[in-house]
Parts: C-alpha cells; structure tokens; sequence
C-alpha cells in the first residue's frame, strides 16, 4: 500500500486529491498538511511514500519544504503539485529536488500513474508544462564552472539513456524506443549514476537540465 501525504494549502483541494487517492486499492493518504511547515513535521512522523505538495502555499513554501525534506536522511520523493502558470516555481521545486510535477487539474487517472511513478523511484513531468519549465528552469540556472562534470565519462547510450530520463521517459520507455531490454537499460542507469555520483531519478533530471541534454517532447505523458 502507497502512503501519500497531501500538502496544500486550500481544504478543497486537499479534500478531492485525498478522495481521488483513497479511490485506489493500493494507495492511501495517511495525512494532510496545510503549509510547508506542517508538511515537514508529518513526513518526520507519518513516514509516507510520497509528498504530494502545492508550490505554492503561506509561512513556508513548496520549495522550501522540499528543501529541508531533501536534506533528512531517507526522506520520501516529492511530486509537485501547481497550476498552468507557475513555471518559475516548478523550476525552483525541480532544483530542490522534487522528483516531478502535476497540474492541479490532473486528470485522475494520471494523477495515480504520476503518485506510483514516484513512489517507485521514477520521475513524472507534465508534458503540458515542461517545456516552458525547461525553458524557466534554463534561464535561473548558474552559469556552469566548466569543470569537468563526469559527462565525458558517460558512453554515447549512457548520454541517450540519461536525456531520455530527462524527459521523464520511464525504463520501459526507454527500452523500447531504443530497441534493448529492460535489464540493459537498468544497467546503463546504474553505470551512469555511478559516474556522475546520482542518488536518483530526481537528481538525473535536474543534470540532464543543467547540461541542456533534454528536449521536451510536446503532448506527452509518462506510460
């Protein structure tokens, strides 16, 4: 069973996401949390597997909890939650280390696959948004050292594998546009991981940003 915690800071949206997730046989909201504060504190006590949390809510924010979640040893994967226009906060959330986000007016359905993608260690980004994310995201970075990051370590399908994971492309994605198993595209991950000393799908996203190896792919959705 997938333990959610929902952070947002309007009843009426904590209350329908709560709703739509306990629908599900193999997910359950275990708590509710209604700034960032809170937030932090019922991750430390209820141990769910996924914070669903709102970019944007009072005292302290989305990207603030994030960041002090992501710096608790074992602290479980964020999943964004915000509306069509907040491209510079989704950016700053990706940063912090959100392993993905959704649109508050989510269709269920993806909203399930977006909370198990997560929970599992994958990354999921709104194809309705994640171009001007990229773009957002792009324009706040700092500039690089030019310092030898790993990627030159990386062999031309480690680079293809981690673009691909970039855009959110699941491993079974992956497999099949690349045309090899599963297994071999798990192996090509760890490898890569390894090299550019990555704790996580989340982590692999951000790189792929930074060194500007992702090119949105319009109108998708993670499979």
């Amino acid at each position: 069973m997938l333990r959610v915690l929902i952070a947002d800071d309007q009843d009426l949206f904590r209350g329908g996401f709560a709703m739509i997730l306990d629908a599900q046989s193999d997910i359950t909201v275990v708590g509710e949390a209604a700034d960032g504060d809170e937030a932090v504190c019922a991750a430390s006590a209820l141990r769910p597997d996924v914070v669903l949390m709102d970019v944007r809510m009072p005292f302290t924010d989305g990207v603030q909890a994030t960041v002090q979640l992501k710096r608790r040893e074992g602290s479980p994967p964020v999943l964004a939650l915000t509306t069509f226009d907040d491209d510079q906060a989704l950016a700053g959330m990706l940063r912090a280390g959100a392993s993905g986000f959704v649109l508050k007016g989510v269709p269920a359905e993806d909203l399930h696959r977006a909370v198990r993608e997560v929970a599992g260690g994958g990354a999921w980004l709104d194809p309705a948004v994640t171009g001007r994310v990229l773009a957002a995201y792009r324009s706040a970075a700092p500039p690089r050292s030019g310092q030898d990051t790993g990627l030159n370590a990386l062999t031309g399908r480690e680079r293809e594998v981690l673009a691909l994971i970039g855009q959110g492309r699941s491993n079974t994605e992956i497999a099949a546009g690349l045309v090899v198993s599963e297994g071999t595209v798990k192996t090509h991950i760890n490898h890569l991981f390894t090299k550019l000393q990555l704790r996580d799908r989340a982590s692999a996203v951000v790189f792929a940003f930074d060194h500007d190896l992702v090119t949105p792919s319009p109108g998708r959705r993670n499979d």
